[in-house]
């Protein structure tokens, strides 16, 4: 097992912070400008080319993350199995990493919706129309979703830290002598 992890964490690090950062900011302020425009139609239509945008460095910042978090599994697979709680904590961090990614996801369905409804383009608004939610019922679904990703990734980043502290040595060590004492417990 490598002693240092550096460019796994970086992946890992910088891509959560970009997928987080992002939503964050795409929730806060994108939609928050959009929300002002007198022409409800003009502001979706607006939001819907900023998250358009910022779709692909938002793909790759999660893949990122994702390689990183694998690598560094692979590299503390050890501690996973024989400290304890690095099991329950990595538990955790892959569960949130599937509910982020399925609100991610499911945003971009939404959004996309949005984005046809609101288009210039001929014949986008009557390919919307095709789609099951309702322009109203997607903007209110889809404003609850670009919610939870912060939440979500925000939650995930905390998890993440416990991972770290984990990581000590002390904690190695204490981790490692609590399982040993439970498997005799269970002898």
């Amino acid at each position: 097992m490598p002693e240092r992890n550096t460019l796994a964490r970086s992946l890992h690090d910088l891509g959560m912070g970009a997928w987080f950062g992002g939503s964050l900011m795409g929730a806060v302020g994108l939609n928050g400008v959009a929300r002002e425009w007198e022409d409800s139609k003009t502001g979706d239509r607006i939001a819907s080319i900023g998250w358009a945008k910022w779709t692909p460095v938002n793909g790759v910042a999660i893949a990122a993350h994702l390689a990183g978090a694998v690598a560094m599994l692979a590299s503390n697979f050890h501690r996973v199995e024989h400290q304890r709680g690095v099991g329950a904590t990595s538990a955790v961090k892959t569960l949130l990493t599937g509910a982020a990614l399925a609100a991610t996801a499911y945003g971009r369905v939404l959004g996309k919706k949005l984005e046809m409804a609101t288009s210039t383009e001929p014949g986008t608004d009557t390919a919307a129309e095709h789609h099951p939610v309702s322009v109203e019922d997607a903007e209110r679904q889809l404003r609850w979703t670009q919610w939870s990703i912060p939440v979500l990734t925000g939650a995930l980043t905390v998890v993440s830290a416990l991972a770290g502290e984990q990581q000590k040595p002390t904690q190695q060590k204490m981790g490692m002598l609590r399982k040993a004492a439970a498997r005799l417990d269970m002898d």
